[in-house]
C-alpha cells in the first residue's frame, strides 16, 4: 500500500505537487493520470525517495522506502528505461542489480524470458531500441518479485503484442494482492488496465476514485441520430435536460434522453429514424472533461 499525505514539492518558487494525498491500495491497478506537468513524475519520484518533500509524507507498506533493507524486493520501480549502463549488456546490468540483494543469477534470467527480451540479453543496453529499453526496465522493475509496482509510462514505444502483455501482466499481479500504480497518457490503454484511478492536475489531485464512477460522474450519455425529418424529431424530444449538437446534415447528438426513448417518440410520430446509436462516454472523454482548465502546455486548435 502506499499513502501519501498533503505531499508537497517546490522547486525554488515553482509548486510541482501541492498538499497531494492519495493511499494506492493492495489488489488494484491504479493509473496515475495527468496532463504533462501535472506533477506526477515528481511525485512517483518522492515515493522512492529521489526527491524529498517539501512538506508532507508518504509511505509504502507503513514505512518510507528509503528505510527498506531489500528495496528491489519492497518496490519495483520503472521510473526512466534510460538510466542503465549504456556499456553493460542486459544480463549484466540485471545480475549488476540483483548483486547488491543476493538475487541469484537464475531470477535474472526468469525477467530476461518473462519480458521476452532473451534474443538481445547479450548486447549493450545502450543500442536497444526504445521498446527493448522498455522490456529492460520493467525486468529490472520485476528483479526482486515486489510486493509494490511502480511504472511510469511502461508501454512507451512497445509493439502490440508487449503493450498487451504489460496490460495483462499487471492485471495478474493485482490480482495476486500486489500494489500497481501505473501511469500513461494512453486513455484507451488504461481504460482497459486500471480498476482506480487518480488525476492530477497542477500539481493537485483533480479526482480519486473507481474508474468506473469517474467515467459516469464526468460524462455524458449520447445518442447520434440520423432522419430525413430530423427537425420535427429534434422539436418533439426538447426538453430543459435534453441537448442537441448538429452534427452533419440530417444528423444530430442527443445528450439528456435515450435512444430507446427517441425510438418510441419517432415512431409515435411517424418519423423515419435512419441511425439511432447510442454512445457512452469513454475515460478519455472524461480526462479531458476534468483537466480541460489543468492543461499547463496547451496545443493551438485546428480548424
Amino acid at each position: 500500500m502506499i499513502v501519501a499525505e498533503q505531499l508537497t514539492k517546490r522547486f525554488g518558487d515553482k509548486t510541482a505537487v501541492s498538499e497531494v494525498s492519495f493511499t494506492v491500495q493492495p489488489g488494484k491497478v491504479t493509473g496515475f493520470l495527468g496532463p504533462n506537468g501535472a506533477g506526477k513524475s515528481t511525485t512517483m519520484r518522492m515515493i522512492v525517495g529521489l526527491d524529498r518533500p517539501t512538506s508532507g509524507s508518504v509511505t509504502v507498506n507503513g514505512q518510507p522506502y528509503v528505510r527498506s533493507r531489500a528495496p528491489l524486493a519492497e518496490v519495483g520501480v520503472l521510473l526512466d528505461a534510460k538510466a542503465v549502463h549504456t556499456g553493460r549488456s542486459a544480463r549484466n546490468h540485471l545480475r549488476a542489480m540483483a548483486a547488491t540483494h543476493g538475487i541469484g543469477r537464475s531470477r535474472v534470467d526468469e525477467v530476461i524470458e518473462l519480458t521476452g527480451i532473451g534474443s538481445v540479453a547479450g548486447k549493450r543496453a545502450g543500442k536497444f531500441s526504445l521498446g527493448m529499453g522498455q522490456r529492460l526496465g520493467i525486468a529490472a522493475a520485476l528483479l526482486g518479485d515486489p510486493h509494490t509496482l511502480i511504472l511510469d509510462e511502461p508501454v512507451n514505444g512497445l509493439d502490440p503484442e508487449g503493450v498487451r502483455w504489460v496490460r495483462q501482466f499487471v492485471r495478474y499481479l493485482a490480482s495476486e494482492g500486489r500494489t500497481v500504480l501505473l501511469s500513461s497518457h494512453l486513455m484507451s490503454e488504461m481504460a482497459q488496465t486500471a480498476d482506480h484511478v487518480i488525476v492530477l492536475g497542477r500539481g493537485r489531485v483533480l479526482a480519486d476514485a473507481d474508474l468506473s464512477e469517474l467515467v459516469r460522474a464526468w460524462t455524458s450519455n449520447t445518442v447520434l441520430v440520423r432522419s430525413p425529418r430530423l427537425g420535427e424529431l429534434v422539436t418533439a424530444v426538447a426538453g430543459p435536460d435534453v441537448t442537441v449538437t448538429a452534427a452533419e446534415p440530417g444528423t444530430a447528438e442527443i445528450t439528456g434522453v435515450t435512444a430507446a426513448a427517441i425510438g418510441d417518440l419517432a415512431a409515435s410520430l411517424g418519423i423515419p429514424i435512419h441511425q439511432l446509436t447510442p454512445r457512452t462516454g469513454s475515460l478519455e472523454d472524461a480526462y479531458l472533461a476534468l483537466t480541460g482548465d489543468a492543461v499547463e502546455y496547451k496545443s493551438k486548435e485546428i480548424s
